[in-house]
């Protein structure tokens, strides 16, 4: 059984006083919430304050980026090690990092396996754009990103995959739940050309992409679908619940 994964990345918003209050407005209801992990990306500067916010519960930890050397002088980044035994998870190669920030397949293996050895897990994001989609690339970026974020990583113990169409992210304008689980079995397929289908068929892959409590449903009830990254609808705790609650609901019923 694969693990159902709801990750929250709350992007460049919230103070670390609100990071708190936010955490603190849905802790407890979330908690009530069995068979789904339950992730919050905040940012950096409020990562200590949220871990112990969610110490002694169900809760994990994860961070929006990190740089791929473990030290050095690399003004204004972070390393693993200094998110080793802090957070349980990473996002890496978010469309918005390759997009604003240059990052290329290259550099996201790099944090991958940098991520992997500190004991992080990364959740590997990959997606097209829209144009890309529209002339027909679509499998020919989700298979190259996918093989080069995983080159020379010995196994895919620890590795989550999230699958987010750029056209999706921040539009309000989601794939249906049939486009992503079509994109989602190239991706297992691909993983499962790389390393066997019995690794492939054990990672977690999430959709990510607007994301809210009316709409996860239809993800999460397609098949190869195991949760969600969720943006701006992990900003609002009542509609985060939802989401998660949703989830509970329809792989519970699997």
């Amino acid at each position: 059984m694969r693990t159902t994964i709801i990750a929250g990345n709350w992007k460049m918003n919230t103070t670390v006083s609100e990071a708190m209050a936010l955490v603190k407005a849905m802790r407890n209801k979330l908690e009530a919430i069995n068979g789904v992990e339950k992730v919050l990306c905040p940012p950096f500067v409020s990562l200590t304050a949220v871990r112990e916010l969610i110490l002694n519960s169900s809760l994990k930890l994860g961070a929006q980026n990190m740089h791929f050397e473990e030290k050095g002088a690399y003004t204004g980044e972070v390393s693993p090690l200094m998110l080793a035994g802090l957070c349980q998870y990473v996002v890496l190669g978010h469309s918005e990092r390759r997009q604003y920030f240059g990052e290329s397949d290259e550099i996201v293996n790099k944090k991958v396996q940098a991520a992997l050895k500190v004991g992080l897990k990364p959740i590997i994001c990959v997606g097209e754009k829209l144009e890309e989609r529209e002339k027909g690339l679509m499998e020919e970026v989700i298979t190259r990103q996918v093989k080069g974020a995983l080159a020379s990583v010995p196994s895919l113990e620890r590795v989550v995959v999230a699958y987010e169409p750029i056209w999706a992210i921040g539009t309000g304008r989601a794939a249906t739940g049939e486009q992503a689980n079509d994109t989602i079995s190239i991706i297992r397929h691909e993983m499962g050309r790389l390393y066997g289908a019995a690794q492939a068929d054990m990672v977690p892959i999430q959709y990510g992409g607007s994301v809210t409590g009316a709409n996860v449903a239809e993800f999460l009830c397609q098949k190869e679908i195991d949760g969600a990254l969720v943006g701006g609808a992990s900003l609002k705790a009542d509609e985060f619940i939802a989401i998660v609650e949703q989830t509970a609901a329809v792989k519970g019923k699997k």
